[in-house]
């Protein structure tokens, strides 16, 4: 079994971070990277700036000992919009940090998805392992997105495979936080990725930002602002600031609060028969479950070997969000205008939203930010 792999300042420093408030990557106190936001916080279309990032090394699908496909690759003619951060959700968090072992990783996945799934190819374009090790998922994604002008469709974002780019990181990181190599690999591979694409760097997301899922994990998702950061330093450009970056709040059993109240008022106003105490019990789950039934919305289908499961059914996060929130006041009734003045009551600097009786996808989004 290796050692735990270390800090690789010269890995980074290939991949182009300079030594400076903007790029510079440090060490939190717990051995885990932290990257140091850069200073002007506006977004900015990467294909303008002309960034560049070296490619790292990435172990291709033929070194890891990948199946043939048994399918058809889809490649989209058109470059992704999005990059999409995914945790393989395995029980436990393997402290083998070899190449071999991240080799085995790929395999597993992919016997899991083809197998088990029934897919004709592993579901997500990249692997990062928790040595640090990036790898190609699904065939043919590196050389495609070597191109910079089409991508590899894959199959790890419900709804919208053709939009993203999915990297799954080895481990669970709902309480925990990711190896310094894994960190370390994943702001390389994701500023590559983004200069070959010209990518926004607020397109830099979470898989809990397209399903209602807790991937990639509480602790990991809280730091995809630290990662645009980090590639913002990598690429020599501006990230946006947190405030710019709106998304919906996922919400499961035992979340509690004012989100949860709110929800609770927009459930009832679409005639489900739920309490409006903000607590997150039996009854709100199933009234979303039924809500998603209603419309077709599908458990999501996830990229990673272990993460699908059935406890996720009736969490209401952004493929529901849409489905609840009235494009005005008044079109949702007194429900939506409770619904408002309980997250307002939470928040009174977001008052200036609500102040028209248009409420946008947007707006409700700042409400409940």
């Amino acid at each position: 079994m290796a050692a735990h792999p270390g800090f690789d300042r010269r890995a980074l420093l290939r991949g182009g971070v300079a030594a400076t408030a903007a790029g510079a990557i440090g060490l939190g106190a717990a051995g885990t990277a932290h990257a140091a936001a850069p200073a002007a916080a506006a977004a900015r279309p990467l294909r303008k700036s002309r960034a560049k990032a070296a490619e790292p090394r990435i172990y291709t699908t033929e070194e890891w000992g990948a199946r043939p496909p048994s399918g058809e690759i889809v490649i989209e003619d058109h470059v992704p919009t999005f990059i999409v951060v995914h945790h393989t959700a395995e029980p436990g968090n393997s402290e083998d940090y070899s190449l071999e072992h991240a080799k085995k990783i790929c395999r597993d996945i992919q016997n899991h998805h083809m197998d088990g799934n029934g897919w004709s190819d592993s579901g997500q374009q990249f692997t990062n392992s928790r040595g640090g090790f990036p790898l190609e998922g699904r065939h043919q994604s590196l050389s495609v997105v070597r191109g910079g002008t089409q991508h590899v469709q894959g199959a790890n974002v419900g709804g919208h495979n053709s939009e993203v780019i999915g990297i799954e990181n080895e481990g669970l990181y709902t309480d925990v936080d990711v190896p310094v190599a894994l960190w370390n690999s994943l702001v390389q591979l994701v500023a590559w990725i983004a200069a070959q694409y010209g990518t926004q760097l607020q397109n830099i997301q979470g898989h809990r930002d397209f399903n209602s899922t807790e991937c990639p994990g509480d602790v990991l998702y809280g730091r995809l602002q630290e990662l645009r950061d980090a590639v913002g330093g990598v690429l020599g450009v501006p990230a946006p600031s947190e405030d710019d970056v709106l998304t919906w709040p996922l919400l499961k059993p035992g979340s509690a609060g004012a989100d949860v109240r709110a929800a609770q008022h927009l459930l009832r106003g679409k005639g489900y028969r739920v309490p409006v105490d903000g607590i997150f019990g039996a009854s709100t789950r199933r009234a979303v479950a039924e809500l998603a039934d209603r419309h077709g919305v599908k458990r999501h289908t996830c990229s990673a070997a272990y993460h699908c499961k059935d406890d996720e059914t009736g969490y209401l996060g952004s493929d529901i969000w849409p489905l609840i929130t009235p494009s005005s006041r008044a079109a949702g009734g007194d429900d939506a205008d409770d619904a408002v003045n309980a997250l307002l009551r939470k928040n009174r600097r977001r008052a200036r939203v609500a102040s028209s009786g248009k409420l946008t996808q947007s707006d409700w989004k700042r409400l409940l930010s």
